[in-house]
């Protein structure tokens, strides 16, 4: 079974939701019986607190719902936005999250292939190169003990599933790069290409909106044919593309354009996560 709910979904070829989230207690408790996949707590923005976001994700459990699935994954699937950009080539920031037991990493403003690198490799322990999946090469340090107490598994079962996905089948850990200025659009190719374990790219279209001229346009034709271009190109080598800013109104163009990773704006908005579900669900069945 998967602890790691937004990767089930996407590997069945299913619409995940997802929402950004302070990374506060009360939130939490909010989202446990919520109809959405998946939260990011947010790091970039809000300021980067790794007390703040452990004591986040242990209010993110409910007994009740580990017990009635039968998993001790939460119900809603925990992912941490890092506060770097790309080109500070942090990892120290990914491994403290992923230390505490968060499922997966959002890096912001992934510009090149070395960034795109070091955002997968930083998220991966390291192996001998004679082993099967050696690239990227982890760089990830050994401190795996509130995680797998976090996950519910040994330290050895933990271990086993703690890496990328789609790069290792039963990787439990999504790696998501955000595109956010017009450099990481010319060099999404070679990142996709040479570059495995990205499991989602991130569409970043407000920054992306600012380098364009056009700052929070997010319908301007110039934004939109370059976001269309994201996907068109994460299209191309068969990788997941997500939306920041998922509603009713745009639901049905995003799904028809292709994204598969949609982020709801509020967390208590239940109602609009309830619409998006349904409109993932009958775009897929060709409803």
């Amino acid at each position: 079974m998967r602890l790691n709910g937004l990767i089930g979904r996407l590997e069945r070829g299913e619409v995940a939701l997802s929402l950004f989230a302070p990374a506060v207690p009360e939130t939490a408790v909010e989202l446990q019986a919520s109809p959405y996949h998946g939260v990011v707590f947010e790091g970039e923005h809000r300021g980067w607190d790794i007390a703040a976001l452990r004591d986040t994700l242990q209010y993110l459990l409910n007994r009740g719902q580990i017990l009635s699935q039968g998993t001790p994954a939460p119900a809603v699937t925990p992912l941490a936005r890092i506060p770097a950009n790309g080109c500070e080539m942090n990892q120290f920031l990914a491994k403290q999250a992923l230390d505490i037991g968060a499922y997966g990493v959002v890096w912001p403003h992934i510009s090149t292939a070395e960034e795109a690198y070091n955002a997968v490799a930083a998220c991966r322990y390291a192996r001998l190169k004679d082993k099967p999946r050696f690239e990227p090469a982890g760089i990830r340090g050994d401190g795996p003990m509130q995680a797998a107490r976090y996950w519910g598994v040994t330290q050895a079962e933990y271990y086993r599933r703690a890496d990328v996905w789609p790069l290792a089948p039963e990787g439990e850990i999504l790696v998501v790069i955000q595109i956010e200025d017009t450099a990481g659009i010319d060099n999404l190719p070679q990142m996709l290409k040479e570059v495995p374990g990205i499991g989602v790219v991130l569409i970043g279209e407000g920054d992306l909106s600012q380098e364009l001229g056009y700052p929070r346009q997010t319908e301007h034709k110039a934004v939109l044919d370059a976001m269309a271009a994201i996907v068109r190109i994460c299209g191309e080598h068969g990788v997941v593309v997500g939306h920041p800013h998922a509603g009713p109104k745009n639901a049905a163009r995003l799904l028809d354009e292709g994204y598969r990773f949609l982020m709801c704006a509020a967390p208590r908005n239940f109602g609009h996560a309830e619409h998006l579900i349904a409109a993932g669900d009958a775009t897929l069945a060709g409803g």
